[in-house]
């Protein structure tokens, strides 16, 4: 397995309404999504085989889905969300999660502010996605 193997996706947008203020559960906002998905990529790339990986246009669209759900107060229970949204692909072993808010009630100026998480697979999987 080469654990340095990954597919990225970065900057998928959603509109969504957390927030710990009003305001912003009621307008909503601009939510930017930045995901590393770490996996071994040689059986896919040997095989030419799509169910060796992870169909990273079905990924973008889950990630958007879980995004625009379910309004929490933070973005870092949001970056949990995603995250649980990637592991549960079975070639998945760990996953990089950046919960940008680029519009966040911050009362000086700024680019933007975002959390960044890193959760892997809690056991590790075989080729069939069980535990071993």
């Amino acid at each position: 397995m080469n654990p340095t193997d990954n597919i990225t996706l970065t900057g998928l947008r959603a509109n969504a309404h957390h927030g710990v203020l009003d305001h912003e559960r009621r307008a909503g906002q601009v939510f930017v999504i930045d995901a590393v998905v770490y996996l071994d990529l040689s059986a896919a790339a040997a095989s030419d085989d799509l169910d060796r990986t992870v169909h990273y246009g079905v990924l973008a669209e889950e990630i958007v889905a879980a995004v625009e759900s379910d309004p929490v107060d933070l973005i870092e229970t949001v970056a949990e969300r995603v995250a649980g949204v990637v592991l549960a692909h079975q070639a998945v072993t760990a996953t990089t999660v950046t919960i940008h808010k680029p519009s966040a009630p911050i009362a000086v100026p700024f680019e933007d502010v975002s959390v960044t998480i890193t959760r892997a697979q809690s056991a590790p999987r075989n080729r069939t996605g069980f535990s071993v």
